[in-house]
């Protein structure tokens, strides 16, 4: 900001203060957004007067005329200010307002000759004077680090910008209605937790000064949801926040939304079908077709998914027979980024999922599955390990991964064992990054595109 923008801006809001205005003023009632006001002219030349209140965006003056257009939450429309009809001093009033101030506006709708829907001013009020000037070209900001810093700027000057977070909110919305209708309660679980469990990540650290201990941010929601089986609660699900102490990129940010839910007397093959569900709603609620693409890369999101076990997968992309971690790494190197399409990748190695229930017929593979799309994961889910014997011979197998230097590996949960011995039912669990669903459904290449306010680098 330019010393002599910032000087004249300051000097108009002394000069309104000199004269008996407010520039910051108590409040506006509009009685119309822009879009309804702009669907209440039919077939007559005029409406009665209706309030309308949003941002200057664009100011031209010819002669005794002054066009606006006023942009709201909603969209935009056009104001016309007319000498004759404001009288002299209230005309140059709103002459001098400028791009970027928030105004209330009262007056009939009417239509130009040039056939544009347009607000006649028979009065205004001034409810917020901008100190900054509006980006003259947000659209070709080569730095999409200041959008992302400054998400309030790229939120006013790119109105497509704020259609993406709509839609994130409308399959959220979605998915809770989803689950809702099948009985299952939405809750709360700790944020701040003793052991960060039901995951391997690095968690962030605290530290609580009055009980004078170290707490952690979670890294996931199972552990205190499967809590809530033992207690009796059958169908739980929780849509929030959690934190891993990792990079940054185009698909991992610090803090982010998950998803998870546990049903008993479900295994994974219920979760499968839950997710390929949750997928549609999650779709449909954002206004995308199940046969669309994402950065020009035609994907099919109709149900039913592919599903293929891991290691067969393996053999048929490397010709090598695997197991345990050298099974997993081989996938992620070789498989995954080839899974283009939505695929259940199903069956994984009982050591790198310490929390999932053992096949039957084969105890060296957990029945777990994660959904992959265009290479990523979007969903992992498994038949949950109830044997309070098994997850304590597991829990102790990652500690001893811990004292080796893992510091991803799974941290022993006394409570949780403990918890479990009273007597955990059969069920099967989810976890879901939102963040990827909403990127995937409004095709964004970045998770920095659906998170408002993203961790960003310090600023310079």
């Amino acid at each position: 900001m330019t010393e002599d923008f910032q000087h004249d801006r300051l000097h108009k809001v002394e000069a309104l203060r000199a004269a008996g205005i407010d520039p910051y003023s108590r409040g506006f009632k509009p009685t119309h957004t822009s879009v309804a006001a702009k669907s209440l002219l039919g077939e007559e030349e005029r409406t009665p007067p209706v309030s309308v209140a949003g941002r200057l965006m664009v100011k031209r003056q010819q002669g005794g005329l002054v066009f606006a257009d006023l942009q709201d939450g909603h969209g935009r429309i056009q104001l016309m200010a007319n000498r004759g009809v404001l009288g002299d001093d209230e005309f140059a009033r709103f002459a001098e307002l400028d791009l970027g101030d928030i105004v209330g506006v009262i007056g009939p709708i009417f239509r130009t000759k040039r056939g544009e829907i347009t607000v006649e001013v028979q009065s205004f009020q001034l409810l917020t004077k901008s100190l900054r000037p509006m980006p003259e070209k947000w659209h070709g900001l080569k730095d999409v680090e200041i959008r992302y810093r400054q998400r309030y700027v790229d939120l006013i000057a790119n109105p497509e910008v704020r259609e993406v977070f709509r839609a994130r909110t409308r399959i959220i919305t979605a998915i809770r209605g989803l689950l809702d209708e099948r009985g299952f309660i939405e809750v709360e679980t700790p944020m701040l937790q003793e052991i960060p469990g039901g995951g391997h990540a690095r968690p962030f650290e605290t530290h609580h000064n009055s009980l004078d201990r170290d707490l952690f941010m979670r890294i996931a929601l199972e552990l205190h949801l499967k809590r809530l089986l033992v207690g009796g609660f059958e169908r739980v699900y929780e849509i929030g926040r959690a934190f891993r102490n990792e990079g940054l990129s185009p698909r991992h940010n610090p803090e982010f939304t998950l998803f998870e839910s546990y049903q008993a007397y479900a295994d994974y093959e219920d979760v499968m079908q839950l997710v390929e569900d949750i997928v549609v709603a999650s779709a449909m609620a954002a206004g995308t077709p199940l046969q669309t693409s994402y950065q020009g890369e035609s994907i099919n999101l109709t149900p039913p998914f592919r599903r293929e076990r891991m290691a067969d997968l393996v053999l048929e992309h490397t010709g090598r027979h695997a197991a345990g971690e050298e099974l997993n790494d081989l996938f992620e190197e070789h498989v995954e980024p080839r899974l283009r399409q939505p695929t259940f990748v199903i069956d994984y190695p009982v050591e790198i999922s310490p929390l999932a229930r053992p096949r039957d017929d084969d105890p060296r593979f957990v029945e777990r599955f994660e959904l992959l799309i265009l290479g990523r994961e979007y969903a992992n889910a498994f038949t949950e390990l109830t044997d309070p014997i098994d997850q304590r011979a597991r829990f102790e197998a990652q500690a001893s991964l811990r004292a080796a230097g893992n510091v991803e590996a799974h941290p022993m949960d006394e409570d949780f064992l403990r918890a479990m011995e009273y007597g955990l039912p059969p069920a099967g669990g989810l976890g879901m990054g939102i963040d990827r669903l909403v990127m995937l459904l409004t095709d964004q290449p970045s998770i920095r595109d659906v998170v408002l306010f993203p961790v960003m680098k310090a600023e310079t």
